[in-house]
């Protein structure tokens, strides 16, 4: 797989999972993105981070607006995720990954890009502590 895709196996899709995230999962704010994680046991999945991106449709009535700001999120996050997913293979472990974003106003990209930065980088303090 290429380095800095973000292909569909990548992907976070399983309603189960995506339960499991907000319900038992752990989460931490780098506003205005919010970050909900879990730690899985599987070893034997190819892909060892599944992330998704959602935003509140109560903030942003317009579906343009949500998916723009959802592929501000992932273009963010295909860019960022080379040293999540480093940090994650040397553990050998698999996680399940959750970007909300928050605010109210349409965001700049290079904001959601430099707070999707923070947010990974804090997110590898989580998992190694």
């Amino acid at each position: 797989m290429k380095a800095f895709g973000y292909h569909k196996k990548e992907k976070l899709k399983s309603r189960t999972e995506l339960q499991a995230i907000f319900t038992t999962g752990k989460s931490f704010s780098v506003f205005p993105i919010k970050v909900f994680f879990i730690e899985k046991d599987r070893r034997d999945t190819s892909v060892p981070v599944h992330a998704g991106v959602g935003v509140s449709s109560k903030h942003f009535k317009k579906a343009v607006d949500r998916n723009r700001i959802k592929r501000l999120l992932r273009e963010a996050y295909r860019l960022e995720k080379q040293s999540l997913h480093e940090a994650i293979v040397t553990q050998s472990k698999t996680i399940s990954v959750f970007f909300l974003y928050l605010d109210k106003e349409l965001p700049d990209y290079t904001l959601v890009r430099e707070k999707m930065k923070e947010g990974i980088e804090k997110l590898i303090k989580r998992i190694n502590t």
